[in-house]
């Protein structure tokens, strides 16, 4: 096969990959949205521990029909895992309870910084001077989509921190196993969603009573809200699987960076569906600036350079002199 036919098949299925991610991510907000807001279903946090527990019975499946080979993960690696996700999860959920809607946008448009961070710091990644401006460009235009007010308060300030830097080492942590232990994406969930759906529904419960005042068992559920949620559980399949397969494929910054045409399309399907109150010049100059950058992004992270790990310097022993039996005998 040749090179420019291997490159057109990756890049296949790169979009591939991404249209399936921006498919299952929307669609589940939207969805999501429509269970919360319009049925009063405000139980997110037990929600995701469904949603997990879905994905679990279909990785247990595949597992069954012989489409997930067996691999290993240490038990350490697991439950860091888990636990990063966690409380990425819950922080969230607090986060927004806590704080203003603005500053809530704020804190999740730093999850792109840390991420850097975390790469420049654990991986040794290093930035063109392109790349640095095109992040700096989406940033700029989702915040003009999304920040309004703004007020920080100290217990909210510490769940945005909380959930900013676990929502990134969670997102590192899935490119970062995968290559360390030859993982692909269905691997990592069979290792990794089990846990996660006993965990959230242990917890999650008593989180979203803490949250909302409201208790998961007394929810009047009825034909219409149990299809929303079992609708969500399987979208969430998905979710859960592009996710791992695009962070695997790329890297936490890009999937962060890209994936804010989720948010783009979210608020425009919002505009659509929920009605155009908080539409305007300014929102719509917010997008474009967004989408300039992100494409912005795409090709100055392609170009040689743009964004590439540097290997750390190898380190040349001096040989050991030996000493010939001669030179031995004239030091006697």
């Amino acid at each position: 096969m040749s090179m420019a036919v291997k490159d057109e098949k990756k890049m296949a299925l790169d979009v591939a990959a991404w249209a399936f991610n921006i498919v299952t991510s929307v669609g589940i907000i939207i969805v999501n949205k429509a269970l919360m807001a319009t049925y009063g279903f405000s139980f997110a946090t037990t929600l995701t521990g469904m949603h997990f527990a879905t994905t679990t019975l279909m990785v247990f499946f595949l597992k069954w029909l012989g489409h997930i080979q067996n691999s290993q993960l240490p038990w350490s690696e697991r439950l860091k895992f888990v636990l990063f996700a966690n409380f990425s999860i819950v922080g969230m959920n607090v986060s927004l309870m806590w704080n203003s809607v603005g500053f809530y946008q704020i804190a999740k448009l730093s999850m792109i910084p840390v991420s850097c961070f975390l790469e420049i710091v654990l991986d040794n990644v290093r930035y063109s001077r392109d790349t640095k401006l095109s992040i700096l460009v989406v940033l700029l235009g989702v915040a003009i989509c999304t920040v309004t007010d703004v007020s920080v308060n100290t217990k909210g300030f510490v769940a945005a921190f909380i959930a900013v830097w676990s929502t990134a080492l969670q997102q590192y942590y899935v490119h970062y196993l995968q290559r360390k232990y030859s993982l692909g994406s269905f691997n990592l969930l069979a290792h990794t969603a089990p846990i996660q759906a006993t965990s959230l529904l242990l917890l999650g419960p008593f989180c979203d009573y803490w949250l909302t005042d409201k208790r998961v068992d007394a929810y009047n559920y009825t034909s219409i809200s149990l299809f929303f949620i079992v609708l969500s559980c399987t979208i969430a399949i998905g979710t859960n699987l592009s996710q791992f397969i695009c962070i695997g494929r790329f890297t936490a910054v890009t999937f962060q960076v890209l994936g804010h045409m989720k948010t783009i399309l979210v608020l425009i399907l919002g505009f659509l569906f929920f009605g155009k109150e908080g539409l305007n010049l300014h929102v719509v100059f917010g997008m474009g600036v967004a989408i300039v950058g992100m494409i912005w992004y795409g090709n100055a992270s392609s170009q040689p350079g743009g964004k590439e790990r540097i290997p750390p310097p190898t380190v040349v022993k001096p040989e050991k002199h030996m000493l010939l039996p001669t030179e031995l005998d004239e030091k006697v």
